[in-house]
């Protein structure tokens, strides 16, 4: 990253840690969507973007580290602090067991894809019929004061700073990754499997680890929007629709970069609460109908997402003169 990528950047996060002293009501809870998909995106990134693993999975793991949270809470009075460790941990042994089944076993693209969706409903499925994880009613998070240590707040606008916290975390990983020997073999499977082997990669091991990390991350986040809807249930975080959310964020602004994921959720959070507002009671789910008319807009004009659309516009920008100073040259 140059040094004025870095400033802009410095001053970008600068901008989002003062928000929430301009914002209040819907706008503020639609910043603290913004922040939260982002973070879930950042850290399906690990797997989708680095190691190139195309995964509907992680609403699964969103779900368990959501779900070991609550009822901790609930049932023995555990911090969700505390809570949300143990569920990164089971998120992360689930997602070792998925994963060393499929890529034992070379299954990777499309096939992985389909995997990871199944083994989400099946969890749908259980926890439907589960009562001691509230089966179809859920579970709900009572909150009568602010308590910091119980992530709970009256005020929801002390989310927001929780959610950005957790961002930054996020983007240190991917910063992390990005400039790693551990990433830059985790690119190179992602680029080229066959070669990546080749060169002494151990592809199952670092395929399991981005699994891993990425499922833990993301099984955090699972206890922040527990804990910010104060309700979770089986139909709400293990369904296609959250999936795709997660991920599309990611493909939008662009995979496999730090800010991508970020520009991703401010476009496209806005526009889908916009839509609901304006039609989701007579067309329910149309904001899945933007979505896909995003993506296929992505793909066919900008398809390394929003991030890959600003690093042409750059270089062609930096190459202009060299043009211009070669054509006249040439004259």
């Amino acid at each position: 990253m140059s040094f004025r990528m870095l400033i802009v950047a410095l001053v970008a996060l600068a901008l989002l840690a003062c928000l929430p002293l301009l914002l209040s009501g819907h706008k503020m809870h639609v910043a603290i969507q913004i922040l939260l998909f982002a973070y879930l995106s950042l850290c399906w990134n690990v797997l989708g973007g680095f190691a190139g693993q195309l995964s509907f999975g992680h609403a699964l793991f969103m779900a368990v580290g959501g779900y070991t949270s609550t009822i901790l809470l609930l049932r023995t009075g555990l911090s969700p602090w505390l809570g949300m460790i143990a569920g990164g941990f089971l998120a992360a042994l689930l997602g070792l067991f998925i994963g060393y089944l499929s890529f034992r076993y070379r299954i990777k693209g499309t096939y992985f894809a389909l995997v990871t969706l199944a083994f989400t409903e099946i969890g749908r499925i259980v926890a439907l019929n589960t009562e001691a994880v509230g089966g179809a009613m859920g579970l709900y998070i009572p909150i009568q004061a602010n308590d910091l240590w119980q992530l709970k707040f009256v005020d929801k606008s002390q989310y927001y700073y929780v959610m950005f916290a957790f961002v930054l975390l996020a983007m240190a990983v991917t910063a992390w990754l990005e400039r790693s020997a551990i990433g830059h073999r985790l690119i190179a499977i992602r680029e080229n499997e066959d070669a990546a082997q080749a060169l002494g990669i151990n592809l199952l091991r670092y395929k399991l680890f981005a699994t891993a990390l990425s499922a833990f991350l993301v099984a955090l986040g699972g206890t922040l929007y527990a804990h910010y809807v104060t309700f979770i249930d089986p139909n709400t975080l293990l369904n296609m629709n959250m999936a795709l959310e997660i991920t599309i964020y990611a493909i939008v602004g662009g995979i496999g970069t730090l800010f991508g994921t970020l520009l991703g959720a401010a476009f496209l959070v806005p526009v889908a609460e916009l839509v609901r507002a304006t039609l989701g009671q007579s067309y329910a789910g149309v904001h899945l109908v933007v979505y896909g008319a995003v993506l296929i807009a992505v793909i066919l004009y900008a398809p390394d997402g929003f991030m890959g659309l600003i690093r042409s516009r750059r270089a062609a920008r930096a190459t202009r003169p060299v043009r211009a100073a070669a054509t006249g040259a040439g004259s």
